[in-house]
């Protein structure tokens, strides 16, 4: 049995999800069937999460982000307010995202494809596009819009090579 959770009444929960010990899931989260939430996960208000997800602990989310269908988010993860991540995507350990600019007003979060990998430790900006098909390799800082098909990695990232199989 989970130990210290703080459920919202409010909260939509879907089918044969398991959520660990001490998590905090606000008003308006949706999970999504099949999906696992590890311990010391903190979801607010409107984060959406779809089914076949895999939260590891520590994972916080500020609110009304949307998280596709087989997402895996792994350890210490910082998913800021306005994020979008789309289907089949794999978020390493410790990436933080951001939704604000300088002057400390909301810009909006980044828009995530599907199916992209992103490495251990990188820092994506506000606002910020990555395409579907992307790898973004490990301690990168994401300061520019990301086109599909794409390997990025370094700080900041530079273009590495195409994925794509028809320029190979």
């Amino acid at each position: 049995m989970p130990l210290q959770n703080i459920i919202s009444e409010k909260a939509k929960i879907g089918k044969n999800v398991q959520i660990g010990s001490f998590c905090i899931i606000d008003d308006d989260v949706e999970i999504g069937d099949n999906t696992i939430i590890k311990n010391y996960v903190e979801l607010r208000k409107a984060t959406i999460i779809g089914e076949n997800c895999y939260i590891d602990s520590r994972v916080s989310s500020s609110g009304n982000c949307v998280i596709g269908n087989n997402v895996t988010i792994r350890y210490d993860s910082i998913i800021a307010r306005g994020i979008k991540i789309g289907d089949n995507s794999y978020i390493c350990p410790k990436v933080m995202t951001n939704n604000l600019n300088t002057d400390h007003q909301q810009i909006g979060g980044a828009q995530i494809g599907k199916n992209v990998f992103i490495g251990t430790g990188c820092v994506i900006q506000h606002g910020i596009t990555i395409g579907d098909n992307t790898i973004l390799g490990s301690m990168s800082f994401i300061n520019k819009d990301i086109p599909s098909d794409e390997t990025w990695f370094g700080n900041p990232a530079k273009f590495q090579k195409s994925n794509s199989k028809k320029t190979k």
